[in-house]
């Protein structure tokens, strides 16, 4: 496919994986990268030392252009942009922050930057920032959502017209027939991050990924609204935040009961009782844990097979 997205990123598909935390190593990044579409390499969930060997092996991996995504609000910010400066990083997606802090001086070196945004006002904030793209991403999505829970199909067409960017759909899409869907309103790309957090390239524990791929149709839930709306696989500790939430725990007692290192707990190293286990809502539809490569050539014969069945309808 030849569009505006393919273009500026260099790449053949459309298609990004999420850099998502504890998922989103050298190994998944590359892999996508390697099928055509765009790999993220997740700085979440890495110290700076740890981020600069990831982006170095996937250099290793593949000659393919690859990002890494930076969630503004990481305490070492100054630490991370400078190895993505120093290492050469042609593509960074930065999320959780904003946007104008960071973009000209990646520009400056040369980088693509884009935005990850919850709402069509961030959106304008992007496109005034001077960001190459934007991701629109819906509350259907895991880990971390904007406090809007505007969902993904009502985003994108609102984005749509509120920018003339480059646009990105994500939320709940993990399927040909979805990203199909996206670029019926309007997106020129999707990312992608529960569905590639559960192939077998990705960094997650092995009993998280089968966890995931046994969840029915409403065992996700948006939580933790007083910090951050984190979208948790329905367990044990999402029933201690509920019951927490609905007694009325203040900020404090909710930052408290999270403590740290429970999304490396639960998705890295498998705690299911403990841990923080974030996916998004499409996990319900998988039941394999696949490779990437298969991953890709499904999204790709699907997407072909819904522009056939859709040229044949007649109104």
């Amino acid at each position: 496919m030849e569009n505006r997205l393919c273009k500026l990123l260099d790449i053949q598909y459309p298609i990004i994986a999420g850099g998502m935390v504890w998922c989103s190593g050298w190994r998944l990044a590359s892999a996508v990268s390697n099928a055509g579409g765009l790999g993220l390499i997740g700085a979440g969930s890495m110290h700076p030392d740890v981020l600069r060997e990831h982006i170095r092996k996937c250099k290793e991996a593949t000659e393919k252009p690859f990002g890494v995504n930076v969630p503004l609000m990481y305490p070492e910010i100054e630490k991370v942009m400078d190895i993505l400066m120093e290492e050469g990083v042609k593509v960074v997606f930065t999320s959780a922050g904003n946007p104008k802090t960071w973009t000209s001086r990646l520009k400056e070196q040369g980088m693509k930057v884009v935005h990850v945004v919850s709402s069509s006002k961030f959106a304008r904030k992007c496109e005034e920032a001077g960001v190459d793209a934007i991701v629109a991403e819906g509350f259907e999505a895991g880990g971390h959502n904007g406090r809007e829970e505007t969902t993904t199909m009502c985003l994108i067409p609102h984005v749509r017209r509120s920018t003339t960017l480059p646009l990105i759909a994500a939320g709940g899409i993990g399927t040909g027939a979805g990203m199909l869907a996206a670029f019926a309103l309007g997106a020129e790309g999707v990312q992608i991050g529960t569905r590639f957090a559960l192939t077998k390239e990705s960094s997650a524990h092995e009993a998280f990924k089968q966890l995931c791929l046994s969840l029915n149709e409403g065992d996700t839930k948006l939580l933790l609204k007083k910090l951050s709306p984190t979208r948790l696989v329905k367990g044990v500790f999402t029933t201690e935040v509920e019951e927490a939430e609905a007694r009325g725990a203040s900020v404090d007692e909710l930052r408290a009961l999270l403590g740290k290192g429970r999304a490396k707990k639960g998705i890295f190293e498998g705690n299911l009782e403990e841990g923080e286990l974030e996916i998004g809502q499409i996990a319900s539809l998988f039941r394999e844990e696949q490779s990437v490569e298969e991953v890709m050539q499904e999204l790709i014969s699907d997407f072909n097979r819904g522009i056939e069945q859709i040229g044949k309808l007649k109104m």
